[in-house]
C-alpha cells in the first residue's frame, strides 16, 4: 500500500471551469484508492501551505494533475510551489547547483491537458520540432529534480478544446497509471 497525494492545478482560465481536470484526478482516486491511501488538493478551492508540506512528506507519490497554459503550468501552481516547497524541508544548498533535494524517496508524475494536437510533440516539422511531451515539460521535470524526487513517464490529454474525448482520456489514463506504477 502506498500514499499518493494528487494536486488538482487547474486555474479557472476563459471559460474552462476545469471538469475535465477534475474528471481525471476523480478518476485517479477512484483507481488508486483500492489499495492505497490518497490524498488530493485542488487549489481553486484554497489550501494551508503547513497542511500541503505535512501531505508530501507523508506522500511515496505526488501525481501533478494540470492544464497547460502558455506551456506552462496555471500561475496558481506556480504560486502553489513558491510557497510550499520550502528550504531546509523539500532542498538544501548542495555541493553542486541542483543536487541538494530532500524527497530523494519519493516519485512524481506530470499529468497534463492540452489544447495542442498530439502530432504537435513528435513531428520534427511541428511546433514542439520532436521533443514529444517530456522534451515539451522539461522545466517542470527540472523543478521536481531540484527536489529531488524521480520522475515517473508523463500522461497528456491532447486536442481537448477541439476535439474532447473525456472517455478515451480517462481509459488511457488508467492504462498509463497501471503501467507506471505496475499493478
Amino acid at each position: 500500500m502506498k500514499n499518493f497525494l494528487i494536486i488538482n492545478g487547474h486555474q479557472k482560465y476563459g471559460s474552462s471551469e476545469g471538469r475535465l481536470n477534475q474528471t481525471l484526478v476523480d478518476s485517479m482516486v477512484s483507481l488508486l484508492h483500492e489499495n492505497n491511501r490518497v490524498k488530493t488538493t485542488t487549489l481553486q478551492k484554497g489550501y494551508s501551505v503547513e497542511e500541503e508540506q505535512k501531505k508530501f512528506v507523508w506522500a511515496d507519490t505526488i501525481i501533478y494533475q494540470t492544464p497547460i497554459y502558455w506551456f506552462s503550468v496555471p500561475g496558481l501552481l506556480k504560486t502553489y510551489m513558491d510557497e510550499v516547497y520550502a528550504y531546509g524541508l523539500f532542498f538544501k544548498g548542495g555541493d553542486q547547483y541542483g543536487r541538494g533535494g530532500l524527497l530523494t524517496n519519493k516519485t512524481y508524475m506530470l499529468s497534463t491537458t492540452w489544447n495542442a494536437p498530439e502530432k504537435a510533440f513528435n513531428d520534427p516539422m511541428q511546433f514542439f520540432k520532436g521533443d514529444g511531451l517530456e522534451g515539451a515539460l522539461g522545466h517542470l521535470h527540472r523543478v521536481q529534480e531540484f527536489l529531488g524526487m524521480r520522475p515517473l513517464k508523463s500522461f497528456a490529454c491532447y486536442d481537448v478544446i477541439k476535439n474532447p474525448n473525456i472517455d478515451k482520456y480517462v481509459t488511457e489514463l488508467h492504462a498509463h497509471l497501471k503501467n507506471v506504477l505496475k499493478f
